[in-house]
């Protein structure tokens, strides 16, 4: 490589002529597509925003200027050209770069954001801001990658819209449709609506008319004839009336043509909308030709785009999760999936081929896919809302008002709950049970396993329940084998594992096998503690718990979300409540946000994994005989005795 790997801040850029940028450019894709090959992560959308991206820093001065991104997986080619080019190969890595912008890892990074369409409501508060202190740098936002379909996209443009403030928004458009209007007509007009001398011409024009008697007349004949213009470059009239000066689209990948345009745009005063047309992929022909795969991808072989092969014997839960939606659509036609823009995340792609009819992406709204699955709901349908467990947050005041209250029977499947691993805090659905929880007329369910999540779909399917039915499972691999019968479930009641014992473990969904683990270790000293699927979170099964309290003298919840708020303090106040004796602990993530980093790793982190609960357990139980040995007849002390003076005597 000649030019990048003297790249080492956006001072270096500004040295190199436009067709050196080009050549930059290239080999910030080369560099790219090795690190994704070897870490994973999103790969197309990136390859699409280089020119974009060398263009804004070729002009910007992003330590006094501002720059939001929207979505901002887009952001690897601004990592590379801000300092953190020798590290790109650690994204997405535990303690490497995160997959997003992050306030805390570059003064380039002005506004971290995990989900979609929030730039330009936070890129009005940063003009607010400048304006307010006095102060007098550009603000940029680039939203893109299916951000725009979202409403707090167009809540902050009609608000910006309205206060009139300095700031440029770059749409960076990724789809086909719009490449028709990517032509030499669109690229002149643009260019000339651009131009310097044809804004100060507009507003010559602009104030002159004002001295005419029929100076509004006038104004409406040229702004008639402005709107013509772009009545040819039709998606600019919607931004138009919301405010903003509109221009393009224009080829995202001509830096030259994006360098001039940049610099013509930069210095029109109010908001300002610059349309640009980029490929999602480009350059990387595997990623070109799908981009639908190469959006988020894991490894792959760089030279012919294969994915690495797998080498897990089952499959995960958003497979077994998209196989039932299909057996469920077959039996009942009354069954319909809705997504938020995350068909292949959440393993609805073959549903969707089967029945297209019968499927709704609604794009990156989901406060709108919450209330559109109530109406279907209300009218005789069986909705099956299926969004990540943390992107379900955004519809929380929908749940509420437009399904609880009502008594709305949507199945809400949660894919990813939990730590999901690479994609880091702003992925990892660690809140749901505490804040639906809190929901009357829900059911709260957590499966054990795969065919435990068949079964509770099947179920669903059947029986029709009297308001929400919420069913969360993790982004990993199912942990036993699929079945090829359904077990019919017992809805909500709990599992009893083993046998009834003086320490029990309620465990929650994914929690349950590490739980079965860590109690076979016990077992192995002699120490018997017993295993419960808590597979219904709310209600929980009281009658076991009740059944549960008279032998246990202590019991252990174990979750994996938030423990503030969590299935452990709702169990904590029911036995406080209840005037249980014994002695009680919740297991579950502390409060605080956890990084990315594998999955494994990071349940390592909060103590989640079986080595952790048991060393929990181990310490718990230590104490609690400690201070009342009678309580366990010496038991559990003498035990971990013994196994102490052995691992001195091996030492």
């Amino acid at each position: 490589m000649k030019y990048l790997p003297n790249i080492h801040s956006p001072e270096d850029l500004k040295k190199l002529t436009q067709e050196e940028l080009v050549e930059l450019a290239a080999e910030v894709r080369q560099e790219i597509v090795a690190a994704v090959s070897e870490t994973g992560g999103h790969l197309a959308s990136n390859l699409g925003a280089i020119e974009l991206t060398v263009a804004l820093h070729y002009l910007f001065d992003f330590k006094q200027d501002r720059l939001v991104w929207d979505v901002s997986h887009q952001t690897y080619a601004h990592k590379l050209l801000t300092g953190r080019g020798e590290r790109l190969k650690t994204i997405r890595q535990y303690e490497g770069l995160a997959g997003y912008a992050k306030r805390t890892e570059s003064e380039y990074d002005h506004f971290g954001a995990g989900h979609a369409s929030t730039s330009i409501s936070a890129a009005l508060g940063f003009a607010l801001a400048r304006d307010l202190q006095g102060k007098e740098h550009k603000v940029v936002a680039v939203i893109g990658d299916g951000a725009m379909t979202g409403g707090l996209a167009f809540e902050g443009m009609n608000n910006a819209g309205s206060m009139k403030k300095n700031l440029l928004v770059i749409l960076n458009d990724n789809t086909w449709s719009i490449s028709k209007n990517v032509g030499s007509i669109s690229k002149y007009l643009t260019g000339i609506m651009a131009d310097e001398k044809f804004q100060r011409l507009r507003t010559e024009v602009w104030e002159l008319t004002g001295k005419f008697k029929r100076r509004d007349k006038i104004r409406d004949t040229i702004k008639g004839i402005e709107n013509s213009i772009k009545g040819l470059l039709v998606p600019g009239m919607l931004f138009e009336k919301l405010g903003f000066k509109y221009f393009g689209p224009i080829d995202g990948h001509d830096l030259p043509l994006l360098i001039k345009t940049l610099e013509d745009l930069r210095n029109i005063h109010g908001p300002v909308m610059l349309h640009i047309a980029t490929k999602k992929g480009k350059g990387y022909l595997p990623a070109e030709d799908d981009a639908f795969k190469y959006h988020g991808i894991g490894k792959f072989d760089k030279v012919t785009g294969k994915a690495a092969a797998s080498s897990a014997d089952l499959p995960a839960y958003t497979q077994v999760f998209g196989k039932v939606m299909c057996e469920l659509a077959e039996k009942d036609k009354q069954v319909v999936a809705i997504t938020a823009a995350m068909c292949s995340g959440t393993g609805l792609v073959e549903y969707s081929e089967k029945y297209p009819e019968r499927f709704f992406d609604v794009g990156i709204a989901e406060g709108h896919a919450t209330t559109f699955a109530g109406g279907l709901a209300a009218d005789g349908v069986k909705p099956y809302l299926t969004i990540y467990s943390t992107f379900l947050q955004r519809a929380y005041d929908q749940v509420i008002h437009d399904l609880a209250i009502q008594k709305l029977p949507v199945v809400i499947c949660m894919d990813r709950a939990g730590l999901v691993g690479e994609d880091g805090p702003t992925h990892h659905g660690v809140f749901d049970i505490p804040y639906l929880s809190t929901v009357p007329n829900l059911t709260l369910c957590a499966p054990k396993d795969g065919n435990e999540l068949r079964a509770m779909m099947h179920h669903t399917a059947d029986h029709p329940q009297d308001g929400i039915v919420a069913i969360r499972y993790p982004r990993d691999i199912v942990p036993t084998p699929i079945e090829e019968a359904i077990q019919p479930i017992d809805w909500g009641k709990w599992e009893m594992l083993n046998g009834q014992s003086q320490v029990a473990i309620l465990a929650v969904g994914s929690m349950v096998q590490p739980a079965v683990k860590a109690a076979e270790k016990f077992a192995e000293r002699g120490i018997d503690i017993a295993v419960i699927n808590a597979r219904f979170v709310k209600p929980f099964d009281q009658s076991m718990l009740d059944q549960v309290k008279t032998d246990a003298r202590v019991i252990v919840t174990i979750e994996e979300g938030q423990l503030r708020g969590g299935f452990g303090q709702a169990i904590a106040e029911h036995l406080l409540s209840s005037g249980w004796e014994g002695k009680f602990k919740a297991l579950a993530i502390p409060d605080g946000f956890v990084t990315h980093g594998s999955r494994a790793q990071l349940l390592k982190d909060v103590g989640l994994d079986t080595d952790g609960i048991v060393n929990s357990l181990e310490q718990f139980l230590q104490q609690q005989a400690k201070t009342n040995a009678s309580l366990f007849q010496r038991l559990i002390l003498n035990n971990f005795s013994r196994r102490k003076d052995s691992l001195k005597n091996v030492g």
